[in-house]
């Protein structure tokens, strides 16, 4: 979709990126799946329904969003899914008593809700160091995290359920302004700043232009291991947000959350035109995948399909997207 253009001139890359119809390819889906939904369940469209489907896809939006831009950016982190457990865990932990399987530091609320993003952001740096820096494999980079954190994770939460924190831990996820949760809001608005980003500012547009090429990038004079490594930093603070969103949907944060997560993101991200190969894709159609997600789930859960078939379906999706993507483009995916 990304149309990379790298002038003579040192220094500047051009990039168009038009609103065009790959953007909107998921919109029929989306609707035909809501005609579906409406002919199948008479409750599947009724405002309180869609209003949950927002906020029950809100915590994922946001790990699409740093998945996305990290893809865009020719690589890929695997780790957000842990980091979305870890980040709000050690937030919960420096805040409640030792009594309640804190640590007992009894940090103020608003330290140990600003300690989420930063826990977020400083794995993102440590990826970047590994990624960016030493040369290391990304994917490999990345799956080593997840597996750290989830096992730091766990030896934390010993089993435990943490759900003796403030109110305002739980905020994002359960409460509403306008009659939509908070974290829409908050999603959306996360989108839409980034989408600006990307579309409209140099730093955005060296995104794309490094996942199309990174030499042509460094040749024009991007300096592609900086923007890289501030994109894995960003995404990882994005997922130490969604997972305080998924926290504050449940009203309690346990040693499995985000867990498999990973999966159903990337199914976001590809079935919304994001290229696993770097340079392509929209943060639209990365929105539009996330909110087809929402509503099969839904739908699924309305009919009472077992949750087991969900994964499976969703693995399928992904299968899918994948053919069509090499149908419609005509470009291998191969690495």
């Amino acid at each position: 979709m990304a149309d990379l253009r790298t002038p003579h001139a040192p220094g500047r890359v051009r990039r168009l990126v038009p609103l065009g119809i790959r953007d909107l390819a998921l919109l029929p889906a989306v609707v035909l799946l809501l005609v579906i939904g409406a002919l199948g369940n008479p409750g599947f469209l009724t405002g309180d329904n869609l209003v949950n489907i927002l906020g029950a896809s809100s915590g994922l939006g946001l790990l699409v969003l740093a998945e996305a831009m990290i893809l865009i950016s020719g690589r890929m982190d695997l780790s957000l899914e842990s980091i979305a457990g870890l980040a709000p865990a050690l937030g919960f932990l420096v805040v409640i008593p030792a009594a309640d399987a804190g640590f007992g530091t009894r940090w103020p609320t608003w330290a140990g809700l600003l300690l989420i993003p930063l826990v977020g952001a400083g794995v993102g740096a440590v990826n970047g160091a590994l990624i960016v820096g030493l040369g290391l494999n990304g994917f490999i980079v990345t799956l080593a995290m997840n597996i750290v954190l989830r096992g730091v994770l766990i030896g934390l939460v010993s089993g435990r359920t943490l759900f003796s924190a403030p109110d305002a831990f739980f905020a994002l996820g359960s409460r509403d302004w306008l009659g939509v949760p908070i974290s829409v809001w908050l999603t959306a608005l996360c989108f839409a700043l980034a989408g600006f980003m990307l579309r409209y500012h140099r730093h955005g547009r060296a995104v794309y232009a490094i996942g199309g090429s990174a030499p042509a990038a460094r040749a024009a004079g991007i300096r592609t291991g900086r923007v890289g490594w501030a994109v894995l930093v960003i995404g990882g603070a994005l997922s130490g947000v969604a997972g305080l969103v998924l926290a504050g949907r449940v009203g309690a944060l346990g040693a499995n959350q985000g867990s498999g997560l990973i999966f159903t993101v990337f199914a976001a991200a590809v079935i919304g035109g994001i290229s696993l190969r770097g340079g392509r894709g929209s943060l639209l159609g990365a929105l539009l995948g996330t909110l087809l997600l929402g509503m099969l789930e839904n739908l699924l859960a309305l009919a009472q399909v077992s949750s087991f078939w969900i994964q499976a379906i969703y693995g399928g999706i992904i299968l899918v997207a994948l053919v069509v993507a090499r149908l419609t483009t005509g470009e291998a995916q191969e690495s």
